[in-house]
């Protein structure tokens, strides 16, 4: 059975939820297989299948058809992300890295989604200005180095549509976030977006505990 992210979770709890999630194919199967065996530790950063449905059913339930992934890694989400699109919908993805995102490519094409994608290979903070101001985005996720998360999300709210949504990861941070004796960078950065986020007047926000924290921000 695939492993829960959601280390706050008891572990029998983790594996019940698992359990009882609509199951990933063969495609996302071998995908997590392919990034485990590849990037070693960095599959870390791989979504878990629970994530990965929720993405496919938020995405379908919202009737997006403009999205934009910041972060893409091996293609596990953008696959979710891309299978939940309205009819002649587009996704269009932003990472750094030519590496792990040849492996993004090749399992686009296995999942049948590769005429839906486009891939823009370099830094997010620049390559999202180029996103043309006069077509809305319905929906984005955000997974990317978590002290560009304020960047990147003033970027992608000043480009939404009304009611669209902004889907952020990591927002629980193993716990950390709620641990006063952690006080290290990536807690600090995460702390300070979730604030940001929350004092935010121009959205309404919902943080949910799924895997690593999942944070739902609607644009008024």
């Amino acid at each position: 059975m695939a492993c829960m992210k959601a280390t706050y979770l008891a572990p029998a709890i983790g594996q019940y939820l698992i359990a009882h999630t609509t199951q990933p194919d063969d495609v996302l199967d071998a995908l997590a297989l392919e990034t485990r065996e590849a990037t070693g530790d960095s599959a870390a950063m791989q979504l878990s299948p629970d994530q990965g449905a929720f993405l496919t059913m938020i995405t379908q339930l919202s009737r997006a058809g403009n999205v934009v992934e910041v972060g893409t890694f091996t293609g596990y989400s953008s696959i979710c992300l891309a299978r939940g699109l309205a009819p002649g919908g587009r996704l269009t993805c932003f990472d750094v890295s030519e590496e792990w995102t040849a492996i993004a490519q090749r399992y686009w094409d296995k999942a049948g989604v590769a005429d839906r994608v486009e891939l823009r290979i370099g830094p997010a903070a620049e390559r999202l200005e180029e996103l043309p101001t006069g077509q809305a985005v319905d929906l984005a996720f955000i997974d990317a180095d978590k002290a560009g998360y304020p960047v990147y999300y003033e970027i992608l709210l000043s480009r939404l549509v009304s009611g669209g949504l902004i889907l952020v990861d990591n927002t629980l941070w193993k716990g950390h976030v709620a641990d006063p004796t952690v006080d290290d960078d990536g807690t600090r950065a995460i702390r300070e977006f979730n604030d940001m986020v929350m004092a935010d007047g121009r959205v309404t926000s919902l943080m949910l505990p799924i895997a690593d924290g999942l944070t739902m921000i609607r644009k008024h």
